[in-house]
């Protein structure tokens, strides 16, 4: 059974949520939270595998908390919910330890998926989406964004194709079908490169690329 938190600060979001994933014999909703400092205390409390986190909390944000359980709490997995007028903070979510990230108006067999997916460790976040939402991010003055990171120096010419590849939206077989090597060894590639740049998984991947200046907005596949 995988046991949920529920953090969003408007209680008919809460109930809803809490009533999609409840009767699931799969899933535990095993608290709410009305503001991302409750949420942080309440996965301190109770341990939940997977917190569904809204962004936009009073308080403190869900931001802000991702980033607190994912400096006290890693075995905590954070499912962010947003908006999709929101890019930025859906890469900031996902910067700051996020595993995935949902709009509101998701169906209620997609927030079952997510849910597993992140409890499973892995990014529920199309990389499709991902791009498009990052394309209109990059094209955002924020004067928060961070400095443009740097390619690794030890990165070979493999790897930086084969994360620009990645970068722009495709899954392993396709890279691998535009490469002519088999989905293996891009398997390979993608864990030395994200040993290499740092991240978790391809969601922070994709980020490194838009900020490195590796991937530039409009040229995602998707």
């Amino acid at each position: 059974m995988i046991r949920v938190l529920i953090a969003d600060d408007q209680p008919l979001v809460r109930r809803g949520l809490a009533l999609i994933l409840g009767p699931d014999p799969e899933f535990e909703v095993v608290g709410e939270a009305e503001d991302g400092a409750r949420a942080v205390a309440l996965a301190r409390e109770l341990r939940p595998d997977v917190v569904v986190m809204d962004i936009r909390m009073p308080v403190l944000d869900g931001v802000q908390a991702t980033a607190e359980l994912a400096r006290t709490l890693p075995g905590v997995r954070v499912l962010a919910l947003s908006t999709f007028d929101m890019d930025e903070y859906v890469v900031a979510a996902l910067r700051a330890g996020a595993y995935g990230f949902l709009p509101k108006d998701v169906s209620p067999e997609e927030l079952g998926a997510a849910v597993r997916i992140v409890h499973g460790g892995e990014a529920a976040v199309a990389p499709r989406l991902l791009t498009r939402l990052l394309s209109a991010y990059v094209r955002t003055p924020a004067p928060a964004r961070p400095a443009a990171a740097a390619v690794p120096p030890d990165m070979t010419p493999r790897e930086r194709e084969i994360w620009q590849l990645l970068a722009t939206g495709l899954d392993n077989a396709a890279i691998a079908a535009e490469l002519d090597i088999s989905v293996s060894t891009v398997k390979n590639h993608i864990t030395g490169i994200f040993g290499k740049l740092g991240v978790r998984d391809r969601a922070q991947a994709v980020i490194a690329a838009y900020e490195s200046g590796l991937v530039e907005a409009g040229c995602g596949s998707g």
